[in-house]
């Protein structure tokens, strides 16, 4: 891997979640570098929204309805990236969704939509863009957005965690691999706590054949889902500045991007519960 900074001015872009929160931002930062953009969302209506919103040019910018947790829609949209513009210097897995209660309550379609969205979604993706990013002469870099829910446990969150869990150990993973081939791709694992998004209503995205959306029923399930609206629209640090945090990190081939710093001694204190072998203590 070369260690001279990534150059983005007017490269090829592909984002995924790109309609709303953090996905809307890096879209933001890539159209201010003049960077070919290659918008992803299961919601095409919010993407076109977000086209004239934004006032994208036509011939650096195109649309791809995308269900992420299928992979012949991911392979769909590599291909048609890599038809437009010919290469692709960044891509960014960036699509989640969110549900929160007891972890008995999830049922079998619940954990298949959240682990479909967050984790198989990154894992074709990585499947489809890899090997051709691999054959670019010049750097290029992935970033795939976890949570520090990927980093700590938290009651409540079961299927979520389990997923981000799982993005960030496949990144770790990738990241060692490409290190061993001493390829010109870079990789990096986006792990941030509450932003003030819209992703505790991702229930109104979900596909039919995940089943529909059942409210929960025992009482903590309720607290636990009552508290993550509230967490989600008190994060401190906004969508915009997390998609500043990316496009610096990914500039500079930084691999953990974790923008929220306060959470550092939960995660150094989870570390230490399980080297000194102790029993998990709440967070």
């Amino acid at each position: 891997m070369s260690n001279q900074d990534l150059q983005l001015d007017n490269r090829t872009v592909v984002i995924t979640g790109a309609a709303s929160g953090i996905g809307l931002e890096l879209v933001k930062q890539a159209n201010l570098r003049q960077m070919n953009i290659v918008l992803s969302d299961i919601n095409f209506d919010m993407l076109q929204e977000v086209k004239a919103q934004l006032k994208l040019v036509d011939s650096k910018t195109l649309l791809v309805k995308t269900d992420v947790s299928q992979e012949a829609d991911i392979a769909n949209l590599c291909e048609l990236s890599f038809k437009r513009f010919g290469s692709v210097e960044l891509l960014c897995n960036n699509a989640g969704v969110c549900l929160n209660r007891l972890s008995w309550e999830h049922t079998a379609a619940d954990w298949e939509w959240l682990i479909g969205v967050n984790l198989h979604s990154v894992a074709h993706a990585i499947r489809h863009f890899v090997p051709r990013m691999l054959e670019q002469p010049e750097r290029s870099h992935i970033v795939n957005t976890a949570s520090v829910a990927g980093l700590i446990s938290t009651p409540g969150m079961a299927a979520y965690s389990a997923s981000k869990h799982g993005v960030v150990t496949l990144s770790e993973t990738l990241y060692f691999e490409l290190q061993e081939l001493q390829s010109n791709l870079g990789v990096s694992v986006l792990c941030p706590a509450w932003v003030p998004t819209q992703i505790h209503q991702s229930q109104k995205n979900r596909p039919e054949r995940f089943g529909e959306h059942l409210e929960p029923k025992d009482e903590l399930s309720i607290e636990y889902e009552k508290n993550m609206a509230q967490a989600v629209q008190s994060g401190r640090l906004t969508a915009t500045q997390i998609a500043e945090e990316v496009f610096k990190a990914v500039v500079k081939n930084q691999f953990y991007i974790i923008p929220h710093q306060r959470i550092n001694p939960l995660i150094e204190r989870r570390m230490q519960s399980i080297l000194s072998l102790n029993n998990p203590e709440a967070l």
